[in-house]
């Protein structure tokens, strides 16, 4: 059986790569942008609204929607508050974890 953790033929983890390439305030901010567009992804399906309905409701265009959902682009806050705000969702600034906190 091949041992895929200790095989320097594989190379490193994605985990070990990111840590090299990137700052932990840059990993912080990707995950959080992660989290934040996959609750807005959750939040659309489970009203079972389509990206061209959620056009309709927030006045953003279906291609931004899109992009933003892809992670293709960076919206603006503007832009994802008003989706948000058509989903019945907002966005709360809380305390991040104290432990385990990246």
């Amino acid at each position: 059986m091949i041992d895929f953790e200790n095989n320097p033929a594989i190379g490193q983890s994605w985990e070990e790569v990111e840590k090299e390439l990137f700052t932990p305030e840059e990993i912080a901010a990707s995950d959080l942008r992660v989290a934040l567009i996959g609750e807005l992804i959750k939040a659309r399906n489970e009203r079972g609204i389509s990206q061209k309905k959620l056009e309709e409701m927030s006045g953003v265009k279906q291609p931004v929607i899109a992009r933003m959902e892809r992670g293709i682009t960076s919206p603006q806050l503007d832009t994802v508050l008003k989706v948000l705000n058509s989903l019945g969702k907002t966005l709360a600034v809380v305390p991040l974890e104290q432990n385990g906190a990246k």
